[in-house]
């Protein structure tokens, strides 16, 4: 049995950031032939959620490039990576010295979700809200309420490119913890930034997937760095035309474009589900 694993932005995601309908028609082709999937991405399950309503994703899922695994059946979260207080204090101050905003992500006995943050100051911030889901939908407070000990499972940042790139490299001196960037909207001078602990990945994470799911063979779809540790994990992995330069080299072959449904079209023709 297979167990496929999706990227969200950039690879099922088409540059609306939505499911088009012939990739819901694909996904629930695969589920009438009983092909298990699931997906592994940046984004939190708040950020997510909207999203993948109603498109049969019953699965454990990897959120924060496999910080955090989600059980939809038990609606909880399981997590076994934290920053240390000493390490969230770096990140923080590194943030904040180049005028970027840090989202501190925690987690409470009852694996619910609080973030804590700065005042707002500019659109990037107000957008890495939206795109994160995150009002409405968490409890959001301010960074000096923060606990001491609180259970913290990753920092998110959005701003300009050298800011956001500076504080990488800042976090590269610190031996336990990994820091990922992106693009942050196609058409827009804003990057992100997800910092968490070097021991979480989407590689580690699909290998927890498969064995709680019992699953001999993985086959991967991702187009960003944060990705690539998926792919060496994987049996298969497959990057649409848009992937970065490091991805596609890693991958076991280059297929469609995300925005011209390249990962649906792909998996119609890899599991003839056209002529089901």
């Amino acid at each position: 049995m297979e167990l496929i694993v999706f990227d969200l932005d950039g690879t099922l995601l088409n540059r609306q950031s939505t499911i088009s309908d012939f990739t819901r028609e694909t996904l629930e082709l695969l589920s009438q032939r009983e092909i298990a999937y699931t997906i592994a991405t940046g984004r939190t399950l708040h950020g997510a959620r909207a999203i993948l309503e109603s498109h049969r994703f019953e699965l454990p899922q990897a959120y924060k490039n496999g910080v955090m695994i989600w059980h939809p059946q038990e609606r909880r979260f399981s997590s076994s990576t934290t920053l240390t207080a000493a390490e969230l204090e770096n990140v923080v101050r590194a943030c904040i010295q180049r005028g970027v905003t840090p989202f501190v992500f925690t987690l409470d006995e009852d694996d619910e979700s609080t973030v804590y943050h700065p005042a707002l100051q500019t659109d990037a911030d107000r957008e890495l809200v939206r795109v994160l889901g995150l009002e409405g939908n968490v409890s959001m407070r301010a960074l000096d309420d923060l606990p001491s000990d609180a259970t913290v499972t990753h920092v998110n940042s959005i701003g300009a490119p050298t800011a956001i790139e500076a504080v990488a490299r800042s976090v590269e001196d610190e031996p336990h913890l990994v820091a990922y960037s992106g693009l942050a909207r196609e058409g827009a001078d804003w990057r992100w930034l997800d910092v968490h602990h070097s021991d979480a990945s989407k590689g580690g994470a699909i290998k927890t997937l498969k064995e709680l799911l019992g699953l001999e063979r993985v086959i991967c779809f991702g187009d960003s760095d944060n990705d690539l540790s998926m792919f060496e994990a994987a049996d298969e992995s497959y990057a649409p035309a848009n992937a970065n330069d490091a991805i596609k080299s890693a991958a076991s072959a280059v297929i469609g474009h995300h925005d011209e449904e390249g990962i649906a079209r792909f998996l119609r023709e890899r599991f003839a589900l056209d002529q089901s």
